[in-house]
């Protein structure tokens, strides 16, 4: 079992950053990949980012790569998502999630966290 509370959300202007963080409990969080999604109103849930468990592989959709890291840190069990270069379109709700495989599908992951509002101004 896994829980995941995601925190840093928050208001910026365009082209600034904020930096997401995950923190998960259970002892499987190590062994688990972790992945950041989002969802604005009206628009499905997308994938924004993941990271596999001993974070040395990452993806990163192209919708914000070069802007946006994925990272991990097994021994604080928490997964960051640095945004950097914030556009007004990256607003929505973001989410992270714990599964057995880093992969862009979301129901390949069997935990969500609450989410958390990233509003970006023009």
């Amino acid at each position: 079992q896994v829980q995941l509370v995601e925190s840093g959300g928050g208001l910026v202007q365009a082209g600034g950053s904020l930096r997401l963080s995950c923190a998960a409990s259970g002892r499987t969080f190590r062994t688990a990949a972790m992945g950041w999604f989002r969802q604005a109103p009206g628009k499905e849930r997308e994938f924004v980012a993941t990271i596999s468990w001993s974070g040395g592989r990452t993806y990163c959709a192209d919708s914000v790569k070069g802007r946006f890291t994925i990272s991990r840190d097994n021994a604080k069990n928490t997964v960051y998502l640095q945004m950097n270069s914030l556009k007004p379109e990256d607003t929505a709700v973001y989410y992270c999630a714990a599964g057995p495989d880093a992969t862009t599908f979301g129901p390949g992951y069997n935990y969500w966290g609450q989410g958390t509002q990233v509003t970006v101004s023009s």
